[in-house]
């Protein structure tokens, strides 16, 4: 792909920067903004809150233009913290939160608002710099922008303030920020359209992954097996052979804890929920009990156990224990008795009108989580072995077909993000002239990755 480039371009003396076209000026942030912070009211005060002022935080951070909030306080609250009133069109900024790690959320505000102290908020001279250019140049540049901004030894990532404001622009002329960023709304529109197909594909293919396996684990695989009721209303009818038991007859679950500080334990491989991907059963990454400076009981699992997550809002997490390893007290290991296959067992748990009856069961006790008796007393349609392996290699087949199509969307969806980046970065830097026409190329680019 190829496009146009300025005629002459100029050192900024700044490496993350480079060159900039040579008309270009370069302000730094602090004389063309205007900063104000802002504030959270007590808590304590009933009157302070649920008001028709929004409030915005991080959270309320998940798109370019700001509407509305989770959160809205009253004027008494307003005068009563360090919030104040933001007026409409400022760029907000998210200079406090852990989602630093790896994005600067920014957006414009429609509506006026106050902000909570973890945010900040740029009034620019509107005949001088543009707020949506401003806006586009922080996504273009976000991770040359994280490393400059980042306060050292925060123990919260965060924005230092200085190295903000120090920061130098390069600002092409008013009307020129207007093409940049008339064409970049253009371009990224129908970037994030193409997004937006991949991402419903994604959840079309999961939601026919999740039905294939409760079909699977509650019919069979025979379309014409005679059915029975089964007599536990979420699993509906069942193969007349089948068996319907509790897990208490069919399941073992493990208990006793050992030491994952003590040998040969803090070298055994220790997984938590977070290490299991929802909804899938497959493992995203593995660690060791020293790895992850373990110190509280821990189960002890043998190859093959399924390792089942207990807590809300893990309970779609489950696995099978690749190895000798240890799970997590937020975690139960699970062995099939000699009736039944953990492999089994692992699609039952990962099925709809299981996962649906768990979270249930987790909202009927003071924790958040689905306790042991509970576990035990729920009912699995049980198949005889034959069936289970028959289940266990079809679903295993049709599963791997529908994660290899999930996981080339996924694929699709990271390139297009970084071609909407680069494309970003490059306009609003100068590294490409977009004031004449709107190169095609770029449109057939990202609809091929895409497709």
């Amino acid at each position: 792909m190829s496009l146009p480039t300025y005629d002459a371009y100029k050192e900024t003396g700044i490496d993350w920067l480079g060159r900039v076209p040579s008309h270009w000026a370069a302000p730094k942030l602090r004389h063309l903004a205007r900063f104000s912070g802002g504030g959270t009211p007590s808590r304590d005060i009933p009157s302070y809150w649920n008001g028709d002022i929004p409030w915005v935080s991080p959270k309320d951070m998940k798109t370019e233009c700001i509407e509305s909030t989770e959160e809205r306080i009253t004027a008494a609250g307003m005068d009563n913290s360090t919030s104040s009133l933001v007026e409409a069109g400022r760029v907000l900024l998210v200079v406090r939160s852990g989602i630093l790690k790896h994005t600067i959320p920014v957006a414009i505000n429609s509506v006026p608002v106050t902000l909570n102290q973890d945010m900040k908020a740029l009034a620019f001279d509107a005949r001088i710099c543009a707020p949506t250019f401003f806006m586009r140049w922080v996504q273009g540049l976000n991770d040359s922008l994280l490393l400059a901004w980042a306060k050292q030894g925060a123990t919260v990532e965060s924005i230092e303030h200085s190295y903000l404001a120090d920061t130098v622009v390069p600002l092409p002329p008013f009307a020129e920020q207007t093409a940049i960023v008339a064409f970049l709304d253009r371009e990224t529109a129908k970037i994030d359209a193409l997004i937006i197909e991949q991402k419903k594909l994604i959840a079309l293919l999961a939601e026919k992954r999740q039905v294939t396996i409760s079909h699977a684990v509650t019919k069979g695989l025979n379309p014409n097996a005679p059915m029975k009721d089964s007599g536990v209303a979420w699993l509906g009818e069942v193969p007349v052979h089948w068996d319907v038991v509790t897990f208490q007859r069919c399941v073992y679950v493990q208990e006793g804890q050992v030491n994952p500080e003590e040998e040969p334990y803090r070298s055994m491989l220790l997984i938590a929920p977070n290490h299991v991907e929802s909804g899938t059963g497959r493992l995203l990454y593995i660690e060791t009990a020293h790895e992850q400076s373990a110190e509280s009981g821990k189960y002890l699992c043998n190859a093959g156990d399924v390792i089942y997550s207990k807590i809300r809002p893990a309970l779609r997490k489950v696995c099978i224990a690749p190895e000798n390893c240890l799970c997590s007290a937020d975690m139960y290991p699970l062995r099939g008795t000699s009736k039944l296959l953990n492999v089994f067992l692992k699609w039952f748990i990962l099925s709809e009108p299981f996962s649906a009856l768990a979270e249930l069961e987790s909202q009927r006790v003071a924790m958040p989580k689905i306790n042991r008796e509970s576990l035990k007393a729920v009912w699995l349609s049980v198949p005889s072995l034959e069936e289970q392996e028959a289940i266990d290699a079809f679903l295993n087949t049709e599963t791997a077909k529908l994660d290899s199509l999930m996981d080339a969307a996924s694929t699709a969806i990271r390139l297009l993000t970084e071609r909407r980046s680069a494309l970003v970065a490059a306009a609003v830097t100068g590294q490409i002239d977009v004031r004449c026409a709107l190169p095609q190329a770029i449109v057939d680019s990202s609809e091929a990755i895409a497709a």
